[in-house]
């Protein structure tokens, strides 16, 4: 009875049984499931300086506002990554200092699309510059605000800068030169840096409720899927819907010798892993490895290309291209 009259003992023993189990239930297994379930994914890259100050424009902007950065575990979201997003993801976040935590850049909802793997899926910098200048110049409908105050306007481009190829229609004085500033230069950077990286393990989650999808039969048009549909998705952002590019940024499709050409094959692997070989414009991404197009979607997009624009090429068939797909993936 002297233990519950004497208070000191009374509740040193209930601190201490609190602490102890503190440790026990909660710390413990934090730092235990910290160092095995939260280990970073393998070639994991930290920030560099640049792309960290780009970190900063980009919360200094707010758009986590309308981007996320988490891959759902469900079907739709296959579009954004190759898997799911998992905790390791987001253990390169450091607290800013003692007082303050990271900012949660993982977003609440999607306005624009979710840019987990974006430094993949874009790796063009003037396509980034040109979206931030004015997104309308590369996704029409875009509800995306303009950032033209992240640019400078010149007379002369000048040794160092990087000049933004802007259609004239989009610019405030037509006789200026659009210059990326600091911190767009900082903001693509950090763009860029965005990279899912591979990563396997049981805590992977699979992505759920996955659509059952018919796969075409070769043979006509009428058997493949919708090129038109294909290509305003997956290429009108570069190439304009109406095939023309944008001059000194994308190439234009309409007229174009590769695309009236008689080289399948080089059509095929521009398609399927990009294509950097011209100075004047800007680096193609691999489309069609990142969106898993099958030979039916190649087929389906190459014969929209052939015959839209004034092109009037002769079409291709799913054989022809499923042979070079074969070749150039091995």
């Amino acid at each position: 009875m002297k233990f519950f009259n004497n208070h000191y003992v009374l509740y040193g023993l209930a601190f201490s049984l609190f602490l102890g189990l503190t440790f026990y239930i909660a710390i413990f297994p934090a730092i235990e499931n910290q160092k095995i379930n939260n280990a970073l994914p393998p070639q994991t890259k930290m920030l560099s300086a640049e792309e960290k100050a780009g970190k900063a424009v980009y919360i200094e902007n707010g758009c986590v506002g309308c981007h996320t950065q988490q891959v759902r575990n469900v079907e739709m979201d296959n579009i954004f990554g190759k898997r799911p997003s998992i905790p390791a993801d987001f253990a390169t976040n450091k607290r800013t200092d003692f007082w303050r935590n990271t900012a949660n850049l993982m977003g609440t909802q999607r306005t624009g699309p979710d840019l987990t793997n974006i430094g993949e899926r874009q790796p063009s910098d003037q396509w980034h510059y040109i979206h931030l200048y004015q997104p309308r110049v590369a996704v029409a409908q875009s509800v995306m605000p303009a950032y033209p105050y992240l640019f400078i306007e010149k007379d002369e481009v000048q040794a160092g800068d990087i000049e933004v190829k802007i259609p004239e229609k989009f610019l405030k004085n037509k006789n200026k030169k659009v210059v990326a500033s600091d911190k767009a230069i900082f903001l693509v950077a950090y763009l860029k840096s965005l990279k899912q990286r591979d990563f396997t393990g049981n805590y992977v989650p699979p992505f759920l409720y996955k659509s059952q999808k018919k796969e075409p039969k070769s043979g006509g048009d009428s058997q493949l899927p919708d090129g038109a549909e294909l290509y305003a998705v997956n290429c009108a952002s570069c190439h304009q819907p109406d095939g023309n590019g944008v001059a000194g940024a994308f190439p234009p499709l309409a007229n174009s010798p590769v695309v009236n050409g008689g080289d399948l094959e080089l059509i095929v692997t521009i398609i399927m892993k990009g294509y950097d070989p011209r100075p004047e414009f800007a680096v193609m991404p691999p489309v069609g490895q990142s969106a898993q197009f099958t030979p039916e979607m190649v087929t389906a997009i190459i014969n929209h290309e052939k015959s839209s624009w004034g092109n009037n090429a002769k079409k291709v068939t799913v054989e022809e291209v499923k042979i070079l797909m074969d070749k150039i993936q091995k």
